[in-house]
């Protein structure tokens, strides 16, 4: 029993340094293409390289940072093309996912989905950026568990943390006028089983033209190397439209 108790804080306390570097990965904390320093890091979360090692290692495979033979450990760049691949892929994972839940969910959990879209309609389009996105991503993670399908809903959490700072930059300019409208559209498809019909309406309500995604980027861009000096209520959030309305 004494032997497994500092095991089990260990792991506790490493899974809290990973939620930590995380969270500044996606948020950017660490600016598109900056070595980190591990030993300055390190110091500013009072932990050893060893544990803070383990944890850019598993941020690398997880896409979050890149690693270089001379430099080490690299931000990753806030690459419009790469932003463009991720949104494709989570344009055929969700339709996927979305198929899925509409041959698999109950009455019942449809029913609480849509009272969750009426509640989340009452939120004003103006509201903080931060509280929005958490709403929508909640959405479209609700359809993924009701697809009954854990490596959806594990997919879906990777490449929502990817492109979360960009979808944060488009509630940050009140992009999400139509949204919680197409939300509502996808619950009333699905309390009619329209499975058909279903693939369509979520590629359409997620996609994003390369252009569209530039656009935002260059406003990410301005918010990351500005951010020192922007009020705390701006700052990027630390968690993780045509076309260009749609998140």
């Amino acid at each position: 029993m004494t032997q497994s108790r500092p095991a089990a804080r260990t792991s506790a306390g490493q899974a809290e340094l990973y939620n930590a570097v995380k969270a500044m990965a996606v948020s950017f904390e660490f600016k598109p293409g900056e070595r980190i320093n591990e030993v300055e890091l390190a110091r500013r979360l009072n932990v050893s390289r060893t544990p803070l090692r383990e944890v850019l290692n598993q941020l690398m495979v997880e896409g979050f940072l890149t690693r270089s033979v001379n430099r080490g450990f690299i931000a990753r760049l806030l690459d419009a093309k790469q932003i463009h691949s991720l949104y494709e892929y989570r344009a055929v994972l969700e339709a996927g996912i979305v198929r899925a839940a509409c041959e698999r969910a109950t009455d019942e959990e449809l029913a609480e989905l849509r009272a969750f879209v009426e509640r989340s309609r009452d939120e004003p389009d103006d509201g903080e950026a931060t509280r929005l996105l958490a709403l929508d991503e909640a959405f479209h993670l609700t359809l993924a568990r009701l697809s009954r399908n854990e490596e959806f809903v594990r997919a879906l959490e990777s490449v929502n943390a990817r492109i979360h700072f960009v979808r944060w930059i488009d509630m940050q300019q009140g992009r999400r006028s139509h949204t919680q409208g197409e939300h509502m559209r996808i619950v009333q498809a699905l309390e009619r089983r329209d499975v058909d019909a279903l693939p369509d309406m979520m590629r359409s309500h997620i996609g994003r033209r390369l252009d569209q995604i530039t656009d935002v980027i260059r406003t990410g861009f301005s918010t990351i190397y500005m951010r020192d000096q922007a009020e705390p209520a701006t700052a990027a959030p630390a968690n993780t439209t045509t076309s260009g309305e749609r998140t």
